[in-house]
């Protein structure tokens, strides 16, 4: 087919009244460009997900890990390590997983890296496309409703190895705090209170939140605690990237209050980082919980 062909069918696709979803006009007019649309088959070529080797086998998908989010009293901080790996191989040592999906909400990725960026783009725009039309936007939980469909819509990708699922968290205007949800592969969507972790590296990092976390940190206290139970993950986890002074490569962390969303600079994300690494230095370890034994 040709660009006239398909330029006719965006255009009837536009002038039709339907729904304020982006998602709904590109399957209307353009399937194809849906995250996960060919990934099935791709898998079923190459094996790609697993990385099986062997003659003739696809070398082996790029994956992300970890992705960490804790609510404070002003909102919720999102934060990731910067590792993608290939197999057994690190991929990218600066991979970004974290990012602006409108003012006031945020969504990080875990697993298939390119698929997972694909479908964050579309999320971005679905969100920028319903305020377009309506003139309003999206509520958090209509936000967190949408991202879930996306996810639902790569479960046959994800049943053939090429999983991707997000974490999600916004400043909810209604409510007045923050809120953060996560997913699993068939799009079930689950609001998590009040941290919550993803990736292969989850595992260490919500044991180490459990520790540090309590409901009275203060903005700065929370975005600690995060950078902890990222080091604590990348401590146990190979696939999760710790903070790489040598390079200046920290973790991307992002903060969403009333007054928006606003990514850490790069400068200060290092600040925190170091300052991990200097504890560990004396301590390797870490910090311990406080422990108030009972009287008597």
């Amino acid at each position: 087919m040709g660009s006239g062909f398909f330029a006719g069918k965006f255009i009837a696709a536009c002038m039709d009244a339907g729904t304020s979803s982006f998602a709904d006009l590109v399957a209307a007019c353009a399937p194809e460009l849906l995250p996960g649309a060919g990934a099935a088959e791709a898998a079923r070529l190459g094996g790609a997900a697993s990385g099986a080797g062997g003659e003739g086998a696809a070398p082996p998908l790029r994956h992300g890990t970890t992705i960490v989010a804790a609510r404070f009293a002003d909102g919720v901080v999102m934060a990731g390590d910067r590792r993608s790996t290939a197999g057994n191989m690190i991929a990218q040592r600066d991979i970004e997983k974290v990012f602006r999906s409108d003012d006031f909400s945020a969504v990080g990725i875990a697993g298939v890296a390119g698929i997972g960026i694909e479908l964050v783009r579309l999320f971005q725009l679905e969100l920028e496309h319903y305020e377009k039309l309506e003139g309003r936007t999206l509520s958090l939980e209509g936000k967190a409703n949408r991202l879930a469909a996306f996810v639902r819509g790569n479960m046959g990708a994800a049943m053939q190895g090429l999983v991707v699922v997000p974490l999600f968290a916004g400043y909810d205007e209604d409510a007045g705090r923050g809120r953060i949800f996560s997913y699993d592969v068939a799009g079930g969507r689950y609001e998590e209170r009040p941290y919550s972790a993803i990736g292969s590296g989850s595992i260490f990092a919500k044991g180490s939140l459990k520790k540090l976390y309590t409901e009275d940190m203060s903005d700065r206290a929370v975005v600690m605690a995060l950078m902890q139970a990222l080091y604590d993950a990348a401590d146990d986890d190979s696939a999760t990237g710790g903070p790489d002074l040598a390079r200046q490569i920290y973790p991307v962390v992002a903060m969403i209050t009333a007054d928006g969303y606003r990514r850490l600079s790069d400068a200060e994300a290092g600040e925190y980082a170091r300052a991990v690494v200097e504890e560990r230095l004396r301590e390797p370890s870490g910090p311990v919980a406080a422990l108030n034994p009972p009287p008597g």
